[in-house]
């Protein structure tokens, strides 16, 4: 039984990647156990996936004794493989003190952590302009896997989400929008108008607000057909809630990529981040739609675009049904 650590820490967007990848690995691999290094703050959600045997948790404002304990702990097994899907210098470091019969990591790893490594998988074809997804795909053939996606992700225990609002009227699904971005530059600012517009054009329709971080909706929709759960969406909830979901839209965000991930309709808003590196995979998927800013500039973009663009999508899913 292969024994694979994976180091992948943060970001969220970047973990989901990695899960997906990890889903992949396990489904075309027979008896792979796989381990996980993360982030405190991102570990529940690596803990809740089905592909994940073990998780270690890395203290990131823990210091060097937090460092220390987390190797103490990772030194008690030998491993087949560690792959560093980060690829930067803590985690290079992290892969230099773990017993592993081989050590392998990024081509366009950073900050001389390649130094760490015994082999490293090769670029796909596109090189650095690859999707991020496709690139930690090319980790697949070292156990002798296809570097494609396969199986589907699964969370094993996800909270319960007592929501009666989320099932709609007569069973239709919410619009779920992630308004929030880590990054302020990726962040639009046109989902008030835009959930506006979806509640002015279709009265039977719901809209949620979701994620980590508070954005006020100044009281501005009715409560019947409205709810901000901004400030109180944990990451075990993610998951549940973007199930229930009739679609996603979003910004360039963690959610957003799992959204995509679990096969939802996801419209994403992107700025000046690049949606063929980073955008909902896979692109050409008829449940992934991207509107992309003119001229990269996220000021540009009106709702009414966005809008006018999602509810094109939206008629061509229905009529491929």
């Amino acid at each position: 039984m292969p024994h694979v650590l994976i180091i992948k820490p943060s970001s969220l967007a970047d973990i989901v990647h990695g899960l997906q990848v990890a889903t992949s690995m396990k489904a075309q691999c027979e008896d792979l156990e796989i381990s996980w290094i993360v982030r405190d703050i991102y570990a529940p959600l690596v803990q809740a996936c089905a592909a994940v045997d073990h998780v270690h948790v890395f203290q990131r404002k823990g210091g060097a004794k937090g460092f220390v304990k987390l190797i103490g702990e990772l030194r008690k097994t030998k491993f087949d493989y560690v792959f560093d899907f980060q690829g930067l210098l803590r985690t290079g470091l992290m892969t230099s003190r773990v017993l592993a019969k081989k050590k392998i990591g990024r081509s366009d790893a950073r900050e001389m952590s390649g130094i760490f490594y015994d082999q490293k998988v090769p670029l796909p074809p596109e090189g650095r302009k690859s999707h991020a997804i496709d690139i930690l795909l090319q980790f697949c053939p070292i156990l002798g896997a296809k570097p494609e996606l396969k199986g589907t992700l699964k969370f094993k225990t996800t909270e319960t989400l007592k929501l009666k609002f989320a099932e709609g009227r007569g069973g239709s699904k919410p619009v779920v929008i992630f308004p929030d971005s880590r990054r302020s530059e990726k962040r639009w600012n046109g989902f008030k108008q835009l959930t506006a517009l979806i509640l002015k054009h279709d009265k039977t329709r719901k809209v949620i607000w979701a994620g980590s971080e508070v954005v006020p909706d100044r009281g501005l929709f009715l409560p019947s057909r409205f709810l901000n759960m901004t400030g109180n969406t944990s990451l075990l909830s993610l998951p549940a809630l973007i199930k229930r979901a009739h679609w996603v839209i979003s910004n360039d965000s963690g959610p957003m990529h799992l959204a995509a991930a679990l096969g939802v309709p996801t419209l994403a808003v992107f700025g000046p981040t690049d949606p063929r590196t980073c955008g909902p995979y896979p692109l050409e998927a008829p449940t992934n739609v991207v509107v992309q800013a003119p001229v990269r500039n996220l000021k540009l973009l009106t709702a009414r675009e966005v809008y006018l663009r999602w509810q094109s999508a939206e008629a061509r899913l229905a009529k491929g049904k």
